[in-house]
């Protein structure tokens, strides 16, 4: 499988390490073109205001609106994938059907590591949580594979994955093997 990963903003290398890890083919992803070379796409952490603005430059947001691609976003990449955020109109992409938070576990110096038990994952995930949102509410469609302190972290919808965590911060690749094994090939 060859996945991409966003490469705008955010920790695109050690995505593409996971990718690897996994027996994939990662590519960094800086056109829009080169969206019809991959089989899925991960949206990288950074900070989703910043990538809204890169993605409406390069023409990604109307190309990924649009795009059938299995996408996996993880924290300000989920962010991108919901269809509402508290305190704005509308959401970016539009992809789950979910209302996130933003920065919902406070700011940089109340980062925090955990390991998360996530549903269709045996062994629990190592989860790194910096100025994470969380995911407020889902419609019934929306599938909750984890939770920290009652809030929803890890989410499954059709083809998506939205997670408010970094994985790909830790040598902990289950999440993304998650993704291409239970996303992307089905």
């Amino acid at each position: 499988m060859k996945i991409g990963v966003l490469a705008l903003q955010g920790a695109v290398r050690e995505h593409i390490r996971h990718i690897e890890l996994a027996g994939h083919t990662g590519i960094a992803i800086k056109r829009v073109e080169a969206l019809s070379e991959i089989d899925g796409l991960v949206l990288p952490g950074g900070e989703s205001t910043t990538m809204r603005r890169l993605m409406d430059l390069y023409g990604f947001t109307d190309a990924l609106r649009k795009s059938e691609l299995p996408m996996y976003g993880t924290c300000a990449g989920l962010i991108l994938l919901a269809k509402d955020i508290v305190g704005y109109d509308e959401g970016h992409l539009q992809k789950m059907d979910i209302l996130v938070e933003r920065n919902s576990f406070g700011r940089q110096v109340d980062s925090f590591e955990a390991y998360l038990d996530v549903k269709g994952i045996e062994a629990q995930v190592n989860a790194v949580f910096i100025r994470a949102p969380h995911i407020v509410s889902v419609s019934s469609d929306v599938e909750v594979l984890s939770t920290v302190e009652d809030k929803i972290v890890a989410v499954r919808q059709g083809k998506y994955l939205g997670i408010s965590f970094h994985p790909e911060l830790t040598d902990d690749y289950k999440i993304m093997q998650y993704f291409i094994d239970e996303v992307v090939s089905k």
